[in-house]
């Protein structure tokens, strides 16, 4: 489970969890999957909702200050939490509240766990360990705000994830449900050199294989929370536009993130590209060749988030 954009392998659920996200998304459960192999796939996907949550933190913020809510909640469930972007969003913003972040991986709860008390916030932070697939969710009280960010649209069945939400909320309680419009590009439409339009072609790629294994992503979700039993409460669209010169948390954390992500696309896409693509795009994600991301002076950031805000009915 994620906050931020999960370039997801065509069999791989958990809710982020980004992920073309992430990501995120519950486990890999491929018959003989390779422990080792997955150890190193969850630690990709936490490297890229850690520079996610970093170099797009103004605008998760914005999202936290628009929220309709009258009063400031005391007590929030953050559903597919990763690694603690909305968390700790949330715990600035609402400087009263404690949190209770709940997700399938352990290693993003630890992780998460670390950051919490590297920044004084343990007192403020509780992690629960559930599937949210599961037909029967551990319990998670009555909180005053529900937050899901790029988690629901990984679950089997997000009907049923929804109408659990709208039984747990408090009555006068909120659900903010975050997605991702689109994954996060990187490169100026004509880059690279020699194959313009090669980003495009490697999302086009994963694209056709979410719309088989993650047929959710992109969803419309103000009718299934409507049926869900909620009254939609508002609406918005994030749109994210950033230039790597001038984005707060700075060039080389836009680069990291680029290599991070574009790592994860190519596991999806290898196999759809042609070889001078797939040439091309190794060349991008050399972090020490002459044409690596780090190197180019072009780099940015566009994406969009999508943001329903609903209260039960």
């Amino acid at each position: 489970m994620s906050h931020g954009p999960q370039p997801d392998q065509p069999d791989h659920h958990q809710p982020d969890h980004h992920q073309p996200d992430h990501h995120r998304h519950q486990h890999d459960h491929r018959p003989g999957h390779d422990h080792a192999a997955s150890a190193e796939d969850e630690a990709g996907q936490a490297e890229v909702l850690d520079l996610d949550a970093e170099v797009l933190a103004g605008h998760l913020a914005a999202v936290a200050d628009w929220l309709p809510l009258a009063a400031g909640p005391r007590r929030i469930v953050d559903l597919g939490c990763g690694t603690g972007a909305g968390t700790f969003a949330l715990l600035e913003r609402f400087p009263e509240a404690e949190v209770l972040a709940v997700d399938a991986s352990p290693a993003h709860l630890l992780r998460l766990r670390e950051k919490a008390c590297a920044r004084g916030l343990d007192d403020r932070v509780r992690t629960v360990q559930a599937d949210l697939d599961a037909a029967d969710w551990p319990d998670l009280g009555a909180p005053d705000l529900v937050w899901a960010s790029a988690s629901v649209h990984h679950l089997a069945d997000p009907g049923r994830a929804l109408r659990a939400v709208r039984g747990l909320l408090a009555p006068d309680g909120l659900f903010a449900l975050v997605e991702l419009a689109g994954f996060p590009r990187f490169l100026p439409p004509d880059a690279p050199a020699g194959r313009p339009g090669l980003e495009e072609r490697c999302h086009a790629a994963t694209d056709r294989l979410h719309a088989e294994h993650v047929p959710h992503r992109g969803a419309d979700w103000g009718p299934p929370l409507t049926a869900a039993g909620f009254a939609l409460a508002g609406e918005r669209t994030v749109t994210v536009d950033l230039d790597a010169d001038t984005c707060d948390a700075g060039r080389d954390a836009v680069g990291r993130y680029a290599l991070a992500t574009l790592r994860r696309v190519r596991g999806a896409a290898a196999p759809h590209l042609d070889p001078a693509d797939l040439d091309a795009l190794d060349r991008l994600l050399d972090a020490d060749g002459p044409d690596g991301l780090a190197r180019r002076a072009d780099l940015g950031v566009r994406t969009e988030r999508r943001v329903w805000a609903a209260r039960p009915a």
